[in-house]
């Protein structure tokens, strides 16, 4: 499973590991990335997503049906 939030799309990065001697070599800044299971009200049922930080923010402000309907638009959601 690649690391990609469900809710906001977000992916790991690319950049540089800038030495003392400011020598340069890629590495990946990873996503914050939890397995959280919800229980979807309107649904009366438990699913589990792979949600980062702020894709947890973004459910306990607008609410779970409302973050999964905008992830669904967006394209994120491969459920």
């Amino acid at each position: 499973m690649s690391k990609i939030c469900q809710i906001t799309g977000k992916k790991a990065m690319v950049g540089n590991n800038v030495s003392h001697s400011k020598r340069r070599t890629k590495r990946t800044f990873d996503v914050n990335l939890f397995t959280k299971k919800f229980y979807w009200v309107e649904q009366e049922c438990w699913i589990t997503l792979r949600v980062s930080a702020a894709g947890l923010r973004t459910i306990n402000k607008n609410g779970l049906n409302a973050a999964l309907k905008s992830a669904a638009e967006n394209g994120f959601l491969n459920a």
